[in-house]
C-alpha cells in the first residue's frame, strides 16, 4: 500500500501568512548543489529561472529534488508563456511559477488557463505519470491542483505597465513579478534600472497589485532598492543570484592578492 502524499505549500500559501516581505535568491546555474546551498541559506524562497539559466526540464527536477527538505518554496520560471512548456514544468512538481513577458490581460490570461485542468484552463491530464500528483499519490489531485499552484506574471515592459491594471485584474493571476532589467530597456533606458521612469513604473505596478488584492513582487539585486520597494509595498523581492554572487566574490578574492581595492564590474540588478 503506497504512502498517502499531500502537496507541499506554494508561493501564495507562504505570502498568505507573512508579516514581513519574502526575501529570495535566483539559483541560475542549473546545479542542484547550489540550490541546496542557497535553500539552507535562510531565504525564504528560491527563484529557479529557466529563462536567462541553462535550467532544463531534468535541472530543474534535481533543484526541486534537492530543496525540497528545506523550509524555502521553490519559484520557477519557465523560458515562455507557453502552454506546452507549462504544462511540462508543472507535471515535474513545480507550484509557484513567474511566467515572464506578460504584456496584457490576454496573455495573462493564457498563462492562467495553462496553469489549470479543464474547464478552468487547457492543461493536459498526465497525472498518473507525474510527479506533480505523485503518480496519483495526492488523493484528488485533478479536482485540487488549482489550490497547489501559484500563477504570478511578469511586468517588464511599459507596455505591461500600461495595462497593469488589466492584468492584475484577471481572475486566477495570484499576483505579479515586476523586472526592472527588461523594463529599462523597453523605456529606452538600458541599464538604467534606478532611472526615475522605471522606478515610476515599478511603484506604480505595486499599487495597482495591492488595489487588487494581489501579491506583488519585484527583483532587486540592489538592497536600496529592494527596501524602498518593501516600503512602497512589495510582498516579494528577489535580493541576489547564486552566479552573481560567485562572480562578485571570486573578483574580490582575486583583486585581494593584486592589490586591488575591489572589483570593477558593475553592479546590475
Amino acid at each position: 500500500m503506497s504512502f498517502r502524499v499531500e502537496p507541499d505549500p506554494s508561493l501564495k500559501d507562504a505570502l498568505r501568512g507573512a508579516d514581513h516581505a519574502l526575501t529570495g535568491i535566483w539559483v541560475c546555474s542549473a546545479s542542484a548543489l547550489n540550490a541546496e546551498i542557497c535553500a539552507g541559506a535562510g531565504f525564504d524562497w528560491l527563484f529557479i529561472d529557466a529563462e536567462h539559466s541553462p535550467n532544463d526540464l531534468q535541472n530543474v527536477l534535481a533543484q526541486l529534488q534537492a530543496v525540497r527538505g528545506y523550509p524555502t518554496i521553490p519559484v520557477v520560471r519557465p523560458p515562455v508563456n507557453d502552454p506546452v512548456v507549462i504544462k511540462q514544468f508543472l507535471d515535474l512538481g513545480v507550484q509557484s511559477l513567474i511566467i515572464p513577458m506578460v504584456n496584457d490581460a490576454q496573455q495573462a490570461a493564457a498563462a492562467v488557463a495553462a496553469c489549470n485542468y479543464p474547464p478552468l484552463g487547457v492543461r493536459g491530464v498526465g497525472s498518473a505519470l507525474a510527479r506533480s500528483a505523485r503518480w496519483n499519490r495526492i488523493p484528488d489531485y485533478l479536482t485540487r491542483a488549482a489550490e497547489t499552484i501559484t500563477v504570478m506574471v511578469q511586468i517588464e515592459s511599459a507596455e505591461a505597465v500600461s495595462n497593469v491594471a488589466d492584468i492584475v485584474a484577471t481572475e486566477g493571476i495570484d499576483g505579479i513579478f515586476i523586472g526592472p532589467s527588461d523594463l529599462a530597456a523597453s523605456m529606452g533606458v538600458i541599464g538604467q534600472q534606478g532611472h526615475p521612469d522605471v522606478v515610476a513604473g515599478v511603484i506604480k505596478s505595486i499599487q495597482a497589485a495591492k488595489s487588487a488584492g494581489k501579491y506583488a513582487g519585484v527583483n532587486a539585486f540592489d538592497q536600496a532598492s529592494a527596501r524602498k520597494y518593501i516600503e512602497a509595498g512589495a510582498d516579494y523581492v528577489g535580493v541576489g543570484a547564486d552566479v552573481a554572487l560567485l562572480a562578485r566574490a571570486t573578483e574580490a578574492l582575486a583583486a585581494s592578492f593584486k592589490g586591488e581595492s575591489q572589483s570593477s564590474a558593475p553592479a546590475s540588478y
